[in-house]
């Protein structure tokens, strides 16, 4: 849902006109566009579409009329309809005033039109149900639907507008909606002295640039940090499917890109089996990919775990959202120079706040605390990892 995929040319010629403008929702089979396989040269502003033949050049568009009549059948539910036409004006209901009809459950018969021969119209049904009797029971998710359908209809005030959200921006939306609704999302927090880590990096960057052509960043040392704790709290790299638990052998790292079309999350595969060098490689590509809309689908699916670093835009503090299915992520942020006791004595040290979101349904309290517990000795002590001890 969150990547650009390509359409390719079925014959090899010169497109014409677009029957689909930019936003617009298409059917699968729908026809696009059409080409001319024996077409002029275009003019020097149009783009041929060359490719290998695949297919059978599509049929000819449907008109205006035939379109609307498909998207007319679509939208008719199977079996019997949903109401009765209104006596007034013996007009039928309108498939988004049907709908909300059906949501608030009222009874379309005892509601006033005031649209045009006593038709019936969202306002009507919103007012009916504002002035209904407290004894009529409306469940929360209709409630929910009305208000965001009354919110929709406000008028804008002089100094605002009114920009559709991007698909990619509606996915993100749904998913993250969803996953409150299903999950029992809890977030436990601790701090990690990463004095240690950037004293490492500073002492290597130069030489592990010059023979990797790639900078040594912080992902990398969590990433590998959160692989060797997943492997001794499976929990936290499984995912619940139904009434079962799903136990995750293999590690994929999800990591969170912010784009301007919105927040995508690319993963490492196999993460337990790459260097540094590796995984640095790989979220510069992803980086650079992500902002260019050039991510596939299969960048970023699969992922078993996910780490986001808010700390890059300054965040001190957050409770990341899981990235479902998952039942576990990380939330990094920024470093800061704190006063801290060690040893009985008052050190600067450089210090970030960490945060495990998880899902309570599968991971319990004591699973998230030892897993953060464990990173933390990880990250302040890096040869850890390296030693997997």
């Amino acid at each position: 849902d969150k990547v650009t995929l390509e359409v390719n040319a079925p014959a090899s010629g010169i497109l014409g006109p677009l029957q689909a403008k930019k936003g617009d929702t298409v059917l699968v089979g729908q026809v696009i566009g059409r080409i001319d396989e024996k077409g002029k040269k275009p003019a020097p502003e149009i783009k041929a579409a060359v490719a290998t033949p695949t297919q059978d050049i599509p049929q000819a568009a449907p008109d205006k009329t035939s379109r609307e009549s498909l998207g007319e059948t679509l939208a008719k539910p199977l079996g019997k309809p949903l109401h009765e036409p209104i006596s007034a004006g013996a007009f039928p209901l309108s498939p988004s005033v049907a709908r909300l009809v059906k949501e608030t459950g009222l009874d379309p018969h005892t509601i006033t039109g005031s649209a045009k021969d006593g038709r019936l119209t969202k306002a009507d049904v919103l007012n009916a149900m504002i002035s209904s009797p407290p004894a009529q029971e409306l469940s929360a998710q209709p409630l929910m639907s009305s208000l965001q359908t009354q919110d929709a209809a406000l008028p804008l005030g002089p100094q605002e507008e009114c920009i559709p959200m991007s698909r990619l921006r509606q996915t993100v939306a749904k998913r993250l909606k969803s996953v409150q609704e299903t999950a029992a999302i809890l977030t436990t927090f601790n701090d990690v002295d990463m004095t240690n880590v950037m004293a490492m990096r500073e002492r290597l960057q130069e030489s592990f640039e010059r023979k990797h052509r790639v900078k040594l960043g912080l992902m990398s040392f969590f990433i590998k940090a959160c692989v060797t704790v997943l492997k001794e709290i499976p929990a936290i790299n499984a995912e619940v499917r139904g009434t079962n638990i799903i136990y995750k052998n293999h590690y994929d790292i999800s990591v969170a890109v912010a784009t301007p079309q919105g927040l995508v999350v690319p993963v490492i595969r196999q993460a337990d089996r790459k260097s540094f060098a590796q995984i640095e490689s790989e979220l510069q590509s992803f980086a650079i990919r992500a902002q260019t809309g050039n991510l596939t689908a299969a960048d970023l699916c699969g992922g078993t775990f996910s780490i986001s670093n808010g700390g890059t835009y300054g965040s001190m503090l957050s409770t990341p959202i899981l990235n479902p299915p998952q039942s576990g992520i990380l939330g990094m942020h920024q470093i800061q120079k704190r006063a801290v006791v060690i040893n009985d004595a008052i050190q600067i040290r450089q210090m970030m706040y960490l945060a495990l979101s998880y899902d309570h349904r599968i991971i319990d309290g004591r699973e998230a605390v030892s897993f953060l517990v464990r990173l933390k000795q990880c990250i302040e002590d890096p040869e850890r990892i390296l030693l997997d001890a």
